[in-house]
Order: structure tokens, then sequence, then C-alpha cells
């Protein structure tokens, strides 16, 4: 998918401050039973059942990394991938680029045409790519255009289709990301999810909006239950899911088998492993302040200085800006990382803010 920075919508008031008084004090008993359970995608077991999200231009191989560190069990997602580059291209796009370390991982991959698609899904499990996940959901008008994302839902003979060939192509699971509909007046979710688990889909991950609603709006979790209810393959709620108590409710609300981390992660690489140690615990990790959440920025910009280089200046500037937020004189620090031009820059105001937060 790609990223839209609109502010997030809370589901249900549901607080996204940790503070006391604002989270739920235990995780139901039924729940927490079976969030500690393994997660199976056929014949791949997870040890956990919580995911973070293919965003495009944000799970590069350095975000990952951080990722990583706070959810070392959690399925993790490279950017999404074009099938028709891969073909046209003679050497593999650095998007593919995975560490040996980085599993358990997925290759999220699109196009409308299944044989680009099977042979993009042999060349990403050449990679190491645990499954392969199937784009069936981004809204971006120049992927639907071409067929591709959520233009599908429109087409589902297409779209079964490609599962085949993928299916055919490779002996790693392949999984199924999409929407709800293409807008309110087309919402076909269980039609479609049957239909995909019919033609060899292992795991269904339903973002609860429309293809018309992009990232506005609440996520209809009703609907990701519909699906779940129907379906006899692993469903992944997505949409959100920006705390700890939005991923419990939603579950609550949707039986789902487990959630996966979006947007809630931009700026705050902790999310995912926040959620995968209270589902596991019942217990909670200490927030992180907002030093140490400049502290990881300052670490996110060098760590992509060094892997891009001068380019890697230019896509950390809206890291830092997601950063860069709920403490005092964040917005003047976030319109001066937006700015930056050398990894020094950047260093130089990331201290300078954690030096005025330590006096404060």
């Amino acid at each position: 998918m790609s990223v839209n920075t609109v502010a997030p919508t809370t589901q249900k008031d549901i607080s996204t401050d940790a503070s006391p008084g604002h989270h739920l004090s235990a995780l139901p008993e039924a729940l927490s039973a079976r969030m500690r359970l393994p997660l199976k995608i056929s014949n791949l077991t997870l040890n956990s059942r919580v995911l973070q999200s293919p965003l495009s231009g944000v799970t590069d191989k350095v975000f990952r990394r951080l990722v990583r560190r706070y959810a070392p069990q959690s399925m993790l997602y490279t950017e999404m991938v074009s099938a028709a580059e891969l073909h046209h291209l003679k050497k593999l796009p650095e998007v593919m680029d995975i560490d040996p370390d980085e599993q358990p991982i997925s290759i999220q991959l699109f196009d409308c045409r299944p044989a680009f698609l099977a042979e993009a899904a042999r060349k990403a499990v050449d990679q190491g790519a645990d499954t392969i996940d199937i784009n069936m959901g981004c809204p971006v008008n120049k992927i639907t255009k071409n067929g591709g994302g959520s233009s599908l839902l429109r087409d589902p003979e297409t779209a079964i289709a490609i599962v085949k060939a993928v299916c055919q192509a490779v002996s790693v699971p392949v999984t199924v990301k999409t929407r709800i509909g293409w807008s309110d007046d087309a919402i076909n979710a269980v039609e479609f999810a049957q239909q995909m688990e019919a033609a060899g889909a292992k795991m269904l991950t339903l973002h609860g909006r429309t293809r018309a609603q992009g990232y506005n709006g609440i996520a209809r979790w009703d609907q990701i239950a519909k699906v779940k209810a129907a379906l006899t393959i692993p469903v992944i709620a997505n949409g959100d899911i920006f705390s700890v108590d939005s991923a419990v409710q939603c579950l609550l609300e949707t039986q789902a088998d487990g959630v996966m981390c979006s947007r809630g992660t931009l700026g705050y690489p902790f999310l995912v492993g926040e959620i995968d140690y209270f589902l596991k615990t019942g217990d909670r990790k200490l927030t992180p302040t907002a030093i140490q959440r400049l502290q990881c920025a300052k670490e996110h910009l060098i760590m992509l200085w060094d892997y891009k280089g001068l380019r890697g200046i230019r896509q950390a500037r809206k890291h830092m800006s997601w950063y860069a937020k709920d403490f005092e004189n964040a917005a003047d620090l976030r319109d001066r990382l937006c700015q930056i031009e050398t990894v020094e820059q950047g260093c130089e105001l990331i201290d300078s803010a954690i030096s005025r937060l330590k006096t404060a």
C-alpha cells in the first residue's frame, strides 16, 4: 500500500494515549489464550499474531530492522514490488533486498497479469521470502488504473487466476491483502475472500475500508468479522490499529486471527512489539519517552544515510516529521527536519531538541 499521511481516525473513541485510565487493565483470558498460540499459514508457523504492513516508501530494510528490534517474532513485509518492473529489469530492485536474519518476512507483489506475478513470485522466493503476498487493496490511482491493487475487487476472475498461477509457481504460502470493496455500493468482502481461499490463498489480510474511502473515515471492523466467520484460512485485521487498546478491541470485535499495523508505525516502530508483548503476556511495555523516540529518529536517519546516501536523506525527511510530535516545540522541529540536506543537519537538530527536553 502507499502511505497517506492524513491524521488517523481512532476507532470508536479508543484512546491511543497510554496514560493510566485510558487503556485496558487486563487482556480477556479467552483472547489471551488464542493469541499465545502459533499462527499457522499452511506449512509456515509464526510465533506472533501481530504483523507489520507493507508500506510503499516506508518498509525498506532500514525500517524493518527497527521494527524487528522490538518485535523479534513478527512477520515483516517489504515494500510493494511491481511484477512488471521485475520482469523488465536485469537486476533485482532494492525493495527486494532482504537480510538473512529478517525471517519471517514476506514480499508483496502487485500487477494484474498472472504470468508476470508468477515469475516475480519465483524471484521473490529466491530472495528469501517466507510467503508471497498479492496486493489487491492499494487504492492509489496509478496502481488501480492499470488493473492492479484494489481494482481486482471488481475483477474477481483475474484475481482468481493470479492466485492460482502464483500458487503453482512457488512452494511457499501465497496470501492476499485486500479491502472490503470498491465503494459503499460495491462491498463484496465475503464473496471475494471466499474466492481467494478457493483459489489457493493460505491467509487473507483485510483492510476495513473501501477503495473509495482511501484512508479516510473509520475502518469497518464488522466487515472483517463477517469475512472471518466465512473463511477457514487465517484472517488478519487491518485498519485503525494505532495502539495496544485498538488492537485488542479489533480482535475482540472481529475474532480475527491477528492484526496488521500500518500507519500506526509511522514514526513509531515500537508499535508491533508493544502489541505483541501485551497479547502474549498481558503486561504493557513502557511507552518510549519523547527523548527515546528522538534517539530512534536519529538512528533511523543515520541508517538511511549509510544505506542509501543522499536519496536516504530525502526519504528520511518524512520519517523525521513522523517522529517529531507530541512534545513541546515539536512543530518547529518537524518543519526544520523536513528541509534537511545532510545527515549532519538532521543530527544537530535532533540533538538540540533532546538537550532542550532534558533540561525542561
